[in-house]
């Protein structure tokens, strides 16, 4: 990758940041933690990689990304936000009332969102469904889905995954953020699903295991990705829960809560002190 474009997608990730926890903090409610840990996977996937067009979000071919960790809808807004699907200052009406901004994506109501989601392991399923549409009509959209390490203890994930590899879909591709954390603490002690890559290789898929907070690593994920013929690919990527703001990284207790003012200065301190001039 170019410094240029290093520099472009790791501003836009950290404004993807900036934008999530404002939401997050002017709504007092909501969940920072995980929309911090994927603002890499939103920057490469808006900036560098999908096909979409801001002034038409429904144009029919493009490509499609289902967030189906829908808690995570801070991050997915800021970063439409930032791709201009609509004004960074809508962002303060996150969860209020008759904001287009509801707690978890809805299609209908919010530009760019491409699937309502919020019951964990719907949106995998969708996006199945979303990959094998463009196969049978021979449309060359790619489907994209963001997936939480907790969220793959639902059963449904897995029907979807042994579905996706049946049908050969190789347009469809999965990021799974590996941050450790769900909202009663460690996966690990939770509901250990490790090793994740090895259990989708054993599905059918193409597995991929990188840093999810590595732009690099996710470009060559990605194109890893696309060259796969005849299996879909899922990105296992490891990262850090609540990543750029130092009091929410690796904090389970950041999974779901707002930050009071003073916490949302500081955290805006840090980050802006992270955009590359």
């Amino acid at each position: 990758m170019e410094k240029s474009m290093l520099k472009e997608l790791s501003n836009h990730a950290t404004n993807i940041r900036i934008g999530a926890v404002t939401a997050v903090h002017s709504a007092n409610s909501g969940h920072p933690g995980g929309s911090l840990s994927i603002a890499e996977i939103l920057s490469y996937l808006y900036f560098a990689e999908m096909r979409v067009k801001p002034e038409d979000p429904k144009w029919e071919d493009r490509d499609r990304l289902v967030l189906s960790k829908g808690h995570c809808a801070p991050g997915l807004y800021a970063a439409l936000a930032e791709k201009g699907f609509f004004p960074k200052e809508e962002l303060t009406t996150f969860r209020h009332i008759d904001s287009r901004l509801q707690g978890h994506p809805d299609m209908k109501g919010t530009p760019g969102v491409d699937m309502t989601t919020g019951s964990l392991g719907l949106g995998v399923s969708a996006s199945v469904g979303m990959a094998l549409s463009g196969k049978i009509r021979n449309k060359d959209y790619r489907v994209y889905a963001i997936l939480g390490d907790g969220e793959i203890e639902e059963g449904q994930v897995w029907e979807a995954a042994m579905a996706a590899a049946h049908y050969k879909l190789d347009n469809l591709c999965i990021f799974v953020d590996w941050n450790g954390l769900q909202i009663d603490g460690p996966t690990a002690e939770v509901m250990n699903s490790a090793p994740i890559d090895e259990k989708f290789a054993a599905f059918g898929w193409n597995t991929l295991l990188i840093n999810g907070n590595d732009l690099e690593e996710i470009e060559k994920a990605a194109e890893n990705a696309k060259a796969t013929k005849g299996k879909p690919t899922a990105v296992i990527c490891k990262t850090v829960k609540g990543k750029g703001v130092s009091y929410m990284e690796n904090s389970v207790g950041w999974h779901g809560k707002a930050p009071n003012d003073a916490e949302y200065e500081q955290a805006m301190t840090e980050l802006k002190a992270q955009l590359i001039d």
